[in-house]
């Protein structure tokens, strides 16, 4: 395999020495992903070509276009590597004067120069004994680093080289042993331990099998799945194929929400690529091993991130979700052995196959190893998508990677999305892991973090949640269709003053009601955020009831 493959190893090597060792010589990294195209990427990379060949520059500044760099709602943003200078709010018109300061007369283009830098590689030596973790990034390693759409710069850093492994060095037991070992839980949301799910599918019996990547991300304010399909999409197929050796299927697919189409785009394009080398397909790397991929497109219901919800959808059904048990491993796709995981826990998969398990610990905590990714939006100065270690807390994540509150103080954050919890100032210093949040009763949820500040409304909040529920609800069971509806009501009554002595305990009743007799996680979680605000500010919606 590596005889296979060490040409572009080789080839991505020397181009990355090349930067390292000659400052003269540098990369423009254009962030090119679903935001940034609707503000011109492609324009500006096009024009930041054009303006370089110009100033005869082409052997001195190379431009690549790659995935999201990390900042978001700050309009086209490129990278310079080596120097890991982040700009951002580029347009075409800035693009003569930004070459003429940065690369002619050596020096920072400070009208569009962003506080953040590139993200550096994971570097085990970096331990910060007062975090007691390592820095670095692993899912996120290759995103704003390489051309997504390029399979040879994913070779270069290393790509498909743990398939290799696993199917050339390790039988499937041993490859789930090593995934149970890590202890990587799933990333979107339950937490559920990856290698503990794939041993069930591994022991079912009936063949076919299927690998089905959940990239339906429908939570509101979480986009983190959409940005790593767009800036490391071989990294999933990857993290499929290795899962498909060790449970014994052959085919996967990717269920992607239909909004997602430059993800789409790319993941068609890293699977044809893929093929071409011998690397999906029949035969893999030589071997008896086969494993296709399919991408399977959603209509974009918020309910088909469940993932029986989702088999449903696939296979032409109404998008509600079915009775547990059987559960999917035993009866999933087409009522045959089926492993569902998230896009972010497949990422996981190739960097623990290829480092080890012992590797991946030295990440995060003991009972929650590794990193995660977070999208951190609302009141602060540096929304985007981060990747940290398991353990940090929402303080170190709101002011050493968001850059503090941009007006006023913290209220409050919501953190999993609109199903999942809020954190008051009091929850600031709590570990962000699974073992920590689930013993005060809360989840780590999808990975969105909403920040706000003591102007927002704790009711009017609450109105958006469960607005977003009464639309979203499938209408299957009761307490899901009508409770959402009728939490609405109340809600709205109070915000308008018409309240009365009594809606909160009624507001407490229906949420616990929808809490034990919701037929599926869309219900079991809609009242989170609403029954975790009445308990810490009661007093906010009793002056409103009194008014």
């Amino acid at each position: 395999m590596k005889k296979r493959l060490e040409k572009y190893w080789t080839k991505f090597e020397k181009r990355r020495v090349k930067i390292m060792t000659k400052k003269d010589i540098a990369q423009i990294l254009v962030g090119i992903d679903g935001n940034t195209v609707l503000s011109g990427a492609r324009k500006i990379k096009t024009k930041l070509i054009t303006e370089i060949n110009k100033q005869g520059l082409l052997d001195q500044v190379s431009v690549i276009e790659t995935g999201s760099i990390g900042p978001v709602n700050k309009g086209v943003v490129i990278g310079i590597y080596p120097t890991r200078e982040i700009y951002g709010n580029v347009t075409e018109n800035d693009i003569s004067e930004f070459i003429q300061e940065r690369f002619i007369k050596g020096r920072p283009y400070k009208k569009l120069l962003l506080p953040e830098k590139l993200p550096i590689e994971i570097d085990l030596t970096a331990y910060d004994p007062r975090k007691t973790q390592y820095f670095g990034r692993i899912v996120l390693d290759n995103c704003g680093k390489i051309n997504p759409e390029d399979i040879k710069e994913y070779i270069g850093v290393g790509g498909y080289e743990a398939l290799g492994i696993a199917l050339k060095e390790k039988t499937p037991e041993e490859i789930i042993e090593i995934v149970k070992n890590s202890g990587l839980r799933g990333r979107g949301g339950a937490g559920f331990p990856t290698g503990l799910k794939w041993s069930f599918a591994a022991k079912a019996k009936r063949i076919p099998k299927y690998v089905i990547c959940n990239a339906d991300e429908g939570e509101p304010g979480t986009f983190k799945d959409r940005l790593i399909m767009e800036g490391d999409p071989h990294k999933i197929l990857e993290g499929m194929a290795i899962c498909g050796y060790a449970i014994g299927a052959n085919t996967g697919y990717i269920y992607i929400r239909g909004e997602y189409q430059l993800s789409i785009q790319r993941l068609k394009k890293a699977i044809k690529d893929a093929e071409k080398l011998g690397l999906l397909g029949k035969n893999i790397l030589g071997t008896d091993f086969d494993f296709e991929v399919k991408i399977k497109i959603g209509a974009g219901s918020y309910v088909c991130g469940e993932e029986t919800t989702l088999l449903n959808s696939m296979e032409g059904f109404r998008g509600e979700p079915r009775l547990k048990p059987p559960f999917p491993a035993e009866s999933g796709f087409l009522s045959h052995p089926t492993n569902v995981n998230n896009v972010e826990t497949f990422a996981n998969i190739a960097p623990i196959v290829l480092n080890g398990a012992e590797w991946f610990k030295k990440f995060g905590t003991k009972d929650s190893p590794g990193t995660k990714v977070y999208t951190i939006l609302g009141h602060i100065n540096r929304p985007g998508l981060i990747e940290v270690s398991m353990g940090i807390t929402l303080r170190e994540i709101i002011y050493d990677y968001a850059g503090g509150i941009s007006s006023g103080s913290f209220k409050m954050a919501q953190i999993g999305g609109t199903a999942g919890n809020i954190l008051s100032s009091e929850f600031l210093d709590v570990p962000l892991d699974f073992e920590s949040l689930r013993k005060l009763g809360y989840s780590l949820g999808s990975g969105a973090i909403l920040i706000m500040n003591e102007t927002v409304s704790v009711v009017d909040f609450m109105k958006c949640c469960i607005k977003f529920f009464v639309h979203e609800s499938c209408g299957k069971c009761t307490p899901c269709r009508e409770g959402t509806k009728y939490i609405y009501e109340i809600l709205d009554k109070i915000s308008s003053g018409k309240g009365k002595t009594g809606d909160l305990e009624t507001l407490k009743l229906l949420g616990k009601s929808m809490k034990d007799t919701s037929f599926c996680p869309l219900g079991q979680s809609a009242p989170n955020s609403l029954l975790d605000t009445l308990k810490l500010f009661p007093e906010e919606y009793n002056q409103i009831l009194r008014k």
